[in-house]
């Protein structure tokens, strides 16, 4: 039996597929939402869920919350410029976030073994849409930290429209799917035709969410009563959610002694002048994922709100704002990626026949060429699973290896992308073009990375292992895109002076080459009007000009032909 399993920021769920419906699990209390918190004792085994969280004031450094935020993380120690994978600190000890996430897991797997009357060993798990390579590698290993073998990473959006789409199998729709949850945001366009569900484009930021929100309310709360923020966190998520169905709300909030203060009101005007700013940052997200895949507001059939933090009035006025109709509120926020989920795990057990997922990757992947060059072979928002591959060659004679840095990001350079690998390929020593290696991008059904490097010479097989955590933090995800469209001009420009400063010292190299071996085969006006083309170029390399350098390659190369063909018809007298 396959279980799909939400692992939320806030809370996470899990249920499994049915009779011919998607069913969620619920725990010994009745309750299918299990929070998302663990809280470690010593001598004992850690506390998860509702125990946990009630403990969460008590014992504040040995009660982990949020967790998903820091998967596939790494950390600067200050010991050292190299980084770490993120350790949680407790008095019991040190944790990953993947064992963290673990014992969640295990709750989960507890509680349906107990509902179902046989053993869990295979699952299916939800992830932000947005979670790049490192981040579901962590998923992965959480997973089987749990003891389950993790059939398939699933995009959360995407479960969410499984969970809408399951009984409109033979409807046409183009449906996105607006996801905010307590510690993340994603947006999803997807095709729904005739059972097969197309990802069409996704966006989002891995640091944005309900949390955001609270901590905000706090911070203002306490600016206003004169406390410490972090004793408002609880008061500010409560507050919070009364105000989507309130106007105004009273907040109590203890003093240090235990007893509660006089009742401060706190109105829903307040709560979304402190919220909307937050909430525009999901705009700039929207329009890139409509803008990626070719629609506009218009060709939207429907607008699905997930996530817990889309029922404030807020959140679905701003929707209704940025795709021009009211969201569909027809899924229940916080079960609807959980259900997706379960169906997924139908689909893997053969249990439903004539349903389709066809999901994207969030991110371009690629390598760094010569000259600091990103070289794309797998473009974001490409449909997977999907394998591409390229061949490579040596860029200097005599060169006895190959250096193949694997890179994702949305940049023009290499040095503006995350490295996620690297491997350095030898080869026998051969003239500049003569080596040739071939690389192959292959992402799983997961949206994992698998690369194979082959010596064409020798067909000897090289693979390069990702690693489970990636040098950038949640917030670089979204800087990432926001960068590659804030600075996509500069971008464009910098690859091209690169690419033209590539040509010019290949070109002046060559000729310096050709007066050695012409010599005075070359008459003096002629060698003169080349020495005044080289020097054009270098001052053009010399003061970094793209138009001045553009101009000048083009002329140098089209007055060094001539020499190319001589030395040629040299070469074949010999």
């Amino acid at each position: 039996m396959i279980v799909g399993i939400d692992l939320g920021t806030t809370n996470s769920l899990i249920g499994v597929f049915e009779a011919g419906f998607p069913v969620l699990i619920a725990d010994e209390t009745g309750s299918y939402l299990t929070p998302s918190v663990v809280a470690f004792e010593p001598n004992a085994a850690p506390l998860v869920g509702f125990p946990a969280l009630h403990r969460k004031n008590l014992t504040a450094t040995d009660t982990i919350h949020s967790v998903k935020r820091l998967m596939g993380a790494y950390e600067k120690r200050s010991s050292s410029q190299q980084q770490f994978p993120v350790r949680l600190r407790t008095s019991v000890g040190d944790f990953s976030p993947e064992q963290v996430s673990a014992h969640i897991l295990s709750k989960l797997k507890k509680d349906a073994e107990c509902a179902l009357g046989v053993p869990i060993e295979r699952a299916v798990i939800t992830v932000p849409a947005y979670f790049n390579d490192a981040q579901r590698n962590a998923t992965k290993t959480a997973g089987e930290l749990a003891g389950l073998t993790v059939e398939r990473i699933l995009s959360e959006p995407t479960a969410a429209a499984l969970a809408y789409g399951l009984n409109r199998l033979h409807d046409r729709a183009r449906i996105a799917v607006y996801d905010l949850g307590g510690g993340t945001f994603d947006i999803s366009l997807i095709e729904l035709n005739q059972g097969t569900f197309e990802v069409l484009s996704t966006c989002g930021d891995t640091a944005l969410g309900g949390d955001d929100l609270d901590r905000a309310i706090a911070d203002f709360l306490a600016q206003k009563l004169g406390v410490a923020a972090r004793t408002l966190i609880k008061s500010a998520e409560e507050a919070k959610k009364r105000l989507s169905e309130e106007i105004k709300t009273e907040i109590l909030f203890p003093f240090d002694h235990g007893e509660a203060s006089n009742p401060t009101v706190f109105t829903r005007a307040e709560l979304e002048a402190i919220c909307h700013p937050i909430l525009e940052r999901t705009r700039a997200h929207c329009m890139r994922a409509l803008q990626d895949a070719h629609l506009t507001q218009g060709d939207l059939d429907e607008v699905i709100l997930v996530g817990g933090a889309t029922r404030m009035p807020l959140v679905r006025a701003l929707v209704a704002d940025l795709f021009g109709r009211v969201p569909n509120t027809s899924q229940h926020p916080d079960e609807a990626v959980a259900l997706g989920a379960a169906i997924q795990a139908g689909i893997l057990e053969g249990a439903i026949q004539n349903l389709t997922l066809l999901d994207v990757t969030p991110l371009s992947l690629g390598i760094e060429t010569f000259g600091g060059l990103m070289n794309v072979l797998i473009p974001r928002n490409t449909t997977i699973p999907c394998k591409s591959g390229e061949m490579f060659t040596n860029a200097v004679s005599n060169q006895v290896s190959l250096r193949i840095s694997v890179l994702q990001g949305e940049r023009e350079m290499a040095a503006d992308n995350w490295k996620l690998g690297e491997l350095v390929v030898p080869f026998t020593p051969a003239q500049k073009g003569q080596a040739r290696v071939g690389v192959q991008f292959e992402i799983d059904a997961n949206g994992i990375l698998n690369v194979l490097i082959r010596d064409i010479a020798t067909h000897q097989d090289h693979h390069i292992k990702i690693q489970h955590a990636v040098d950038v933090s949640d917030e670089a995800v979204e800087t990432m895109i926001a960068d590659s469209v804030e600075n996509a001009f500069e971008d464009m420009q910098e690859r091209a002076f690169t690419e033209l400063r590539l040509k010019a010292e290949e070109l002046l190299s060559a000729l310096r080459s050709a007066f050695v071996q012409l010599g005075e085969e070359i008459s003096t006006e002629e060698r003169t009007h080349l020495d005044h083309l080289a020097q054009a170029a270098r001052d053009a390399l010399f003061t970094k000009a793209l138009q001045p350098l553009k101009l000048a390659v083009a002329q140098l190369d089209e007055a060094t032909q001539p020499l190319a063909n001589r030395l040629l018809d040299k070469l074949t007298c010999r």
